[in-house]
């Protein structure tokens, strides 16, 4: 065992998102986007929504202490103004079967989908979004808040924007990037002006500023000694040759990693970092790729937490992971990840805690279930749950508090 030991008391364990794992939620946009055959279909996924309870028994075996996830939004909030008490008592219980197994939950209020009267009547682009946002967060930490500390608002706002609004990917599908663009199912997307999506585009990032900044100020009147955060992508760019790649480096950089954070960061007590992979404009940083097509560079997760350490707050990775259907880079992959945290850590950056991506397989959004993700393999005909090797070489870290060699 190495001496790379990490802080008494650090978070360690995986993470999962309601929508990709719970199965049964029909009234949000991302089902309705199915039933359109616009994305694939979600249905049961993987029935976590009913058996939490035996899922954390496995997390619990694999030594984890921490387990993030989120809460839907569809379920709490079904119709505008008018709270689901049932959903409510349901995520209750998923805080007492982790807090049973002295597990720390962190919570994610909103993980991509929306509840269909919010998005169709404009989700982000209303202008009355961040205080509708603000409203349904601050209900659930007053439901939720005596049971859970660590309360993320909004995963991966970049990623969100981006994705709906630029690629035009996910709903709702605007792109501005191209005139026109076939989603992943092979849908058309309708022609729409490059102009005015993108106006959009911005009017939605400002909406989601506006939306956590709110947020947080309700929940805190709530909840004072709560930790409030949210989920930040940081994709890595690192720095390359020329002139024209340095300017996109730093384009990319700011919009990216920094433009919503600069805008925000007086509002967080700490920030969830996802990290993914990194790039080098100008050339092809690594030939090995993940099953995403992503570059395999689990180590640049120290450069993440580098880049993010500069607003002052306490991090902690909220989500790193590697699409790897046959699990022959996983372990590697997982050991490299810990030891980029650990490097972090001794640099004296204020890292809480690690959170793999994702404790299952799961619905990977307009991509299906065909990339493999989980420490936990999922055999969506019978859904029976098997433990993947790579998962016991992390249950050795995490149990270690160590990076394991």
């Amino acid at each position: 065992m190495s001496e790379k030991k990490f802080p008494e008391g650090f978070y360690w364990g995986a993470a999962t998102a309601s929508y990709q794992v719970e199965g049964g939620i029909e009234n949000c946009d991302w089902a309705e986007a199915a039933r359109a055959g616009r994305v694939p279909s979600c249905g049961r996924a993987c029935e976590h929504y009913s058996r939490f309870e035996a899922d954390f028994d496995i997390a619990k075996s694999l030594g984890h202490n921490a387990h993030r996830f989120s809460v839907e939004w569809a379920r709490i909030e079904p119709t505008q103004g008018q709270f689901n008490e049932e959903a409510i008592e349901h995520y209750r219980d998923v805080l007492r079967a982790l807090r049973a197994r002295n597990i720390t939950p962190f919570i994610t209020l909103w993980h991509f989908t929306l509840p269909l009267w919010f998005s169709e009547s404009g989700g982000f682009e209303r202008k009355d979004s961040p205080e509708i946002f603000a409203k349904y967060c601050a209900f659930v930490v007053s439901r939720l808040g005596d049971m859970c500390e660590h309360f993320s608002t909004i995963n991966e706002p970049n990623v969100y924007a981006t994705q709906g609004w630029i690629n035009g990917e996910w709903p709702p599908f605007k792109v501005s990037s191209k005139p026109w663009q076939r989603s992943y199912t092979g849908a058309m997307i309708k022609k729409r002006s490059k102009i005015w999506t993108l106006t959009n585009y911005f009017k939605v990032v400002k909406n989601l500023v506006k939306a956590h900044n709110l947020a947080y100020k309700l929940i805190k009147e709530i909840l004072p000694n709560c930790h409030v955060s949210y989920v930040k992508h940081v994709h890595v760019y690192l720095k390359p040759k020329g002139f024209l790649n340095k300017i996109r480096q730093i384009l990319s950089n700011h919009f990216q990693n920094h433009s919503f954070t600069k805008r925000t960061y007086k509002y967080l007590d700490e920030i969830g970092i996802n990290y993914y992979q990194a790039s080098l404009y100008g050339v092809e940083l690594t030939s090995r790729k993940t099953d995403m097509g992503w570059n395999y560079t689990p180590e640049h997760i120290y450069d993440a937490l580098v880049m993010m350490s500069r607003y002052k707050k306490p991090l902690f990775v909220s989500e790193a992971g590697i699409a790897d259907y046959d699990d022959s880079d996983r372990a590697e992959y997982i050991t490299k990840q810990v030891e980029g945290v650990w490097r972090a850590l001794k640099s004296g950056i204020d890292v809480r805690g690690h959170m793999y991506w994702s404790l299952l397989d799961n619905y990977e959004w307009a991509l299906g279930f065909d990339k493999r993700f989980g420490l936990v393999e999922i055999d969506y005909d019978t859904l029976e749950r098997k433990v993947r090797p790579s998962a016991y070489v992390y249950k050795a870290i995490c149990e270690a508090n160590a990076v394991v060699e």
